[in-house]
């Protein structure tokens, strides 16, 4: 299978990560510890921040993407062709300045004996790090106010504060569509099944 179909596959990936992360979910984690109030919101869903009509993969939907070899010219352009797309791709609007709650993985920016203070949010394990960046409608580029310590990248956490439409490019971790600064950073323990 090509390295291409793999990447293709990362949008699948997307659309289980709201079911990987509800084992996120409030019912689901005993929060540890927050490191900033932030405004009371209701948690959002990782579906919510891409717009209803954005579709990435209906160009590639004819394409028989098979029969393509990693070193093929075709493949190339359309990998290179897709993650255009994916780091250009759209907001939700009507979400910018709201007050959000977040829960997913964390990507670190900076690392300090202190601790953590920006890192990305990301909504399944392994993005950016692992596997190809998701689309920037599924990256949050998160500030805290001061450290957060004993944070370590794919941490699960859930980010509080002010939603707003802002890119952000990381040279080796992707773009983020989102930010969210001076936010409440809470770590989550997710508990085993019965």
């Amino acid at each position: 299978m090509s390295v291409f179909v793999c990447r293709v596959g990362m949008v699948l990936l997307m659309a289980v990560a709201g079911s990987l992360l509800s084992a996120c979910s409030p019912d689901a984690a005993e929060g540890q510890g927050t490191t900033a109030s932030a405004p009371a919101a209701q948690e959002l869903a990782w579906d919510t921040l891409v717009p209803k009509d954005w579709d990435p993969t209906q160009r590639y939907r004819n394409i028989s993407l098979e029969a393509l070899r990693d070193n093929d010219p075709r493949a190339i352009q359309m990998l290179d062709e897709m993650r255009a797309v994916w780091d250009n791709a759209p907001v939700n609007v009507a979400l910018d300045g709201k007050p959000a709650k977040l829960s997913g993985f964390v990507v670190p920016l900076d690392a300090t004996p202190d601790g953590i203070r920006e890192f990305l949010l990301v909504p399944y394990f392994g993005a950016c790090i692992h596997t190809p960046p998701p689309p920037a409608n599924q990256i949050v580029h998160v500030i805290a106010p001061a450290p957060v310590k004993g944070l370590h990248a794919m941490d699960t956490v859930r980010v509080s504060g002010t939603l707003k439409a802002a890119r952000y490019a990381s040279a080796d971790m992707g773009v983020s569509g989102y930010e969210i600064a001076s936010a409440a950073v809470e770590r989550l323990v997710v508990t085993q099944g019965p």
